[in-house]
């Protein structure tokens, strides 16, 4: 099997490119390295092909699906902040881009495709545990461009019959995410500051919660989406299953660390959702995906990575 990961010099991207090769997979990486960083890829040496390139342009996406089977849809514009900033780059990486990737898929013969969804499509809902039969209801930019991208997912599958798979990520976490910048998510952009000793920001009353997910169990959940019979066509929530607020998040980090850092708080930002924690049912009984990582070894484990970068 060949396989082509979009955004595959990125965080995510980068992990599941890993995977693939160390099972002996011929890997293809498709990347602006706008954020992704060739270096995710240097342990991997000649074992995968990077090729530069953008979503934006399906010449070169024409040429990057040449011969392959599975497209793993990594690349995003991934930061709910920036798309407020910037909600018309947002709807071209995530919505438009999308579209060129399925449309190069299409018409190059690829078999499956499976989308990296967002959680961020939910919403508030009047019920904590969301699940994928919940009606999406977007409060930002980036939701709704990544809601986009999964509407344009079904209706390939629909009038194509190309098969597509979404997964629904929740703040996923681990080594290779960048803490740095205005828009890097919260547990890298913590465990920074906190090593270094200082207070980080939190916006809100710290009383939010998300379902923490280890980089890992991601991985996991896209190599079965890949692979099983039954998944094309359907959207699936991929996490722990589990919730933590920020404030817990910071009690876990300091007691890692041996430390009693105290956050700065600042008024709530808009897009924010209150309260994410996925029903991983169906994860589990169609794909038999399960998470092997949970929070507390995931925080460590991305803790020691972020320890060798400040040193």
């Amino acid at each position: 099997m060949k396989y082509l990961v979009t955004g595959g010099a990125g965080f995510i991207g980068s992990h599941i490119v890993t995977a693939l090769v160390e099972r002996g997979d011929e890997v293809r990486v498709y990347d602006n390295l706008s954020t992704g960083k060739a270096e995710n890829l240097a342990h991997l040496g000649k074992r995968v092909e990077l090729m530069q390139g953008d979503l934006l342009d399906p010449k070169q996406l024409e040429k990057a699906v040449v011969g392959v089977d599975v497209v793993f849809h990594q690349a995003a514009m991934a930061s709910v902040p920036r798309s407020l900033a910037e909600p018309a780059a947002s709807h071209a990486a995530c919505a438009t881009g999308t579209l060129h990737v399925l449309d190069a898929a299409r018409r190059g013969g690829v078999k499956r495709v499976v989308y990296a969804g967002s959680s961020s499509a939910y919403g508030n809902q009047p019920f904590i545990a969301k699940r994928e039969s919940d009606l999406p209801a977007p409060i930002s930019p980036y939701a709704a461009a990544k809601l986009a991208g999964e509407g344009y997912c079904q209706a390939f599958a629909a009038s194509y019959g190309l098969e597509t798979v979404v997964i629904r990520y929740f703040n996923v976490f681990g080594p290779r995410q960048d803490p740095n910048g205005e828009y890097s998510a919260v547990i890298p952009k913590f465990v920074v500051m906190m090593l270094a000793g200082k207070r980080p920001t939190v916006f809100g009353d710290g009383g939010q919660s998300r379902d923490f997910t280890y980089v890992e169990n991601v991985v996991l959940g896209n190599l079965a989406a890949a692979a099983s019979p039954a998944a094309s066509g359907r959207t699936f929530n991929v996490a722990c299953g589990k919730q933590y607020s920020l404030l817990e998040l910071i009690a876990s980090i300091n007691r890692v660390l041996g430390t009693k850092i105290e956050p700065n708080f600042e008024p709530a930002r808009a897009g924010d959702v209150r309260d994410s924690l996925a029903d991983i049912t169906a994860a589990r009984d169609v794909l038999k995906y399960e998470p092997t990582i949970d929070f507390d070894e995931g925080l460590r484990r991305s803790i020691e990575y972020y320890r060798t970068l400040v040193k």
